[in-house]
């Protein structure tokens, strides 16, 4: 795996490891079998766009998309021209909420991503029109991994953990200079449970403000 950014000696010792071949095997023969989102050369953007470096925020999603034309490697993300999916349209209804910026009409995030933002899923391909149908093959322990890298960052950095997969992951984020803000998941099915009114990117940047350091941008 070739990433554009900083992430390769980051990641060197796990990417030479016998179940990430094997992962990427998997993933090849499924290729080979059914569709499988997102395309290639989208399965590692998350990366791609934010360096480790210049993470400064980690939004962390669970599967990719399994619609047409949906998944393209940054969670909650769509490309433009890609109908808005429920649960990111309750994310812009929050963050119009918390602070006031009106919705874009469209779905891509790259430029949250482009602004330090990591928005990184736990599993990154799926089987179209079959939701979970990757996981427990090898990316979670590959994603943990990117997780735990940037909880080893000295500069502090805000993990918003959306939902129980999300939070699941709690235990990976050492070091008491970070701050982690948990919410339900923005889906239709849990935002009415406390996402909604939990203010994410208001705190996000308050603890980035706090530590010395510029606030996100989050203006689409």
């Amino acid at each position: 795996m070739a990433v554009k950014t900083d992430w390769n000696p980051v990641l060197k010792a796990e990417l030479s490891k016998p179940y990430f071949a094997e992962l990427q095997q998997f993933v090849a023969d499924e290729r080979k079998k059914h569709r499988v989102y997102p395309v290639e050369a989208d399965v590692f953007a998350a990366l791609h766009t934010t360096s480790h470096k210049e993470t400064k925020v980690l939004i962390l999603g669970q599967d990719p998309y399994h619609g047409e034309g949906q998944a393209h490697g940054l969670a909650f993300s769509v490309k433009h021209g890609v109908a808005i999916p429920p649960s990111l349209r309750n994310v812009y209804s929050e963050l119009r909420a918390d602070i006031e910026i009106d919705p874009p009409t469209h779905g891509c995030l790259t430029a949250w991503a482009q602004r330090g933002v990591l928005l990184l899923n736990t599993t990154l391909t799926v089987r179209a029109g079959q939701a979970g149908s990757h996981q427990g093959k090898g990316w979670e322990r590959f994603t943990d991994e990117v997780i735990t890298a940037v909880a080893a960052k000295t500069d502090p950095v805000i993990f918003i953990l959306w939902g129980a997969s999300a939070r699941r992951k709690r235990a990976l984020i050492t070091g008491a200079h970070h701050v982690v803000l948990e919410a339900p998941h923005p889906s239709p099915l849990s935002a009415h449970n406390g996402f909604f009114g939990s203010k994410p990117f208001s705190q996000a940047n308050a603890a980035l403000v706090a530590a010395g350091r510029e606030p996100i941008d989050w203006s689409l």
